[in-house]
């Protein structure tokens, strides 16, 4: 079954091999058949298909692509964000009350509580989702989260190494996260990542876990400089990371050491060496009054930038891609079109599903190409500038997951 979008007032393919006008079609036309993308061009152009949608000038943008979420969870933090914003700062050690709710509640619940944090999402526009383990912190529980997860989103992180448990030895610990509790998750997990943080795991801890994760043939990914200067980013490069999320403190070296792992790598084509994206997460950084992250200095070296909700019960628990859009224009001195590209190609970067090809079964996302997977978001407004020019309100109009219609 084929159909055609027609009358699409601006398309932003977001395709990095577009390059005149960044990308955006005016006027335009899409074609699904199946879950991919067969053809787009100006509407006047259009091939039949068996089924038409009017887009009725509207704006259509790839879906979402959401790359750092903590969805597998239980239980309330409501108390601990009041208790912030009445000018308590911020610490890694309030995960320990998420771990005890989420180790005490039924698998079918923790089930349906995942599932509608993702339908909330998809109903906003986001298509491709990662999430991420770290509320059990006991081999069992990390590998029920896993398994769940694993259920219900696109891409999984192992995140065991997300905060050492109370009364637990650290070294023990991370033996534990390398050891025992990996070998529970890897089924069911393509990621890992680790919080190399104050309050969480140390330099060298981090180091311990993502050399065992890389040998487990793990893709890699890290969170860092979140609360303070720190080793996360050169860590993160130093293992070849896909991303390191957060970066809100980030020194000179640093940004080199980011804007260096992308030397090598054509923009325009999408060829050459991959680097590391760095992932900012401006829900959270407002949420726990931290700096935002600087983005608009990363851009300007030359690093690839993503943006993602961070959605999880204490820092972060919005899952509005379009919220964070919206910060990144107004307050991180991004244009309309670069926080676009962050939520979508940006994301799709971090998860290494930029690219993808019929043949190996895995399509691309976070663009609108022919032959990358459907997913698309069509919005209550005749451009993406909408998103920052009317602030918090809804616009999202229709979406389509590889191919299928959700809202």
């Amino acid at each position: 079954m084929s159909l055609v979008i027609t009358n699409i007032g601006e398309l932003m393919t977001q395709d990095p091999r577009a390059g005149a006008d960044e990308g955006v079609l005016r006027d335009a036309a899409v074609v699904i058949e199946g879950e991919r993308i067969s053809w787009l061009g100006p509407a006047a152009s259009a091939p039949a298909a068996d089924l038409s949608f009017d887009a009725e000038g509207r704006a259509l943008l790839p879906g979402w692509v959401d790359s750092h979420t903590h969805l597998i969870f239980a239980g309330d933090r409501t108390a601990e964000f009041e208790a912030r914003m009445a000018g308590k700062s911020y610490s890694a050690g309030g995960i320990a009350v998420t771990t005890g709710a989420t180790r005490s509640t039924p698998d079918f619940d923790l089930t349906r509580l995942a599932m509608g944090r993702v339908a909330e999402a998809v109903a906003q526009g986001t298509t491709y989702l990662e999430t991420k383990t770290g509320y059990g912190l006991d081999v069992e529980n990390e590998a029920r989260s896993a398994r769940i997860a694993s259920t219900v989103v696109d891409e999984v992180t192992y995140l065991g190494a997300h905060l050492v448990p109370a009364g637990t030895d650290p070294d023990e610990y991370t033996g534990l996260v390398c050891g025992p509790m990996l070998d529970a998750v890897r089924p069911y997990v393509r990621w890992a990542d680790v919080f190399c943080e104050r309050g969480a795991f140390t330099e060298e801890q981090s180091r311990r876990v993502l050399q065992a994760c890389r040998a487990a043939g793990l893709g890699l990914r890290v969170h860092g400089n979140q609360l303070g200067p720190g080793a996360g980013v050169r860590l993160a490069v130093e293992f070849g990371a896909a991303s390191v999320d957060h970066v809100n403190y980030l020194d000179d070296d640093d940004v080199a050491a980011l804007a260096g792992s992308w030397s090598d790598w054509d923009g325009q084509g999408g060829q050459g060496r991959r680097g590391t994206v760095a992932t900012a997460l401006p829900a959270c950084d407002l949420s726990t009054r931290q700096p935002l992250a600087p983005a608009r200095l990363l851009l300007d070296a030359g690093v690839q930038l993503a943006l993602a909700s961070n959605c999880n019960p204490g820092t972060s628990y919005t899952s509005s891609m379009a919220f964070c859009v919206t910060t990144a224009v107004l307050q991180m001195g991004l244009s309309v079109h670069e926080a676009v590209r962050a939520a979508t190609y940006g994301g799709a970067l971090a998860l290494g599903r930029e690219s993808g090809s019929d043949t190996d079964g895995s399509r691309a996302v976070g663009s609108i190409a022919v032959g990358h997977r459907a997913d698309l978001h069509l919005l209550n407004a005749p451009s993406a500038t909408h998103l920052a020019y009317r602030p918090g309100i809804p616009l999202t109009a229709a979406v389509w997951r590889a191919g299928v219609r959700q809202a």
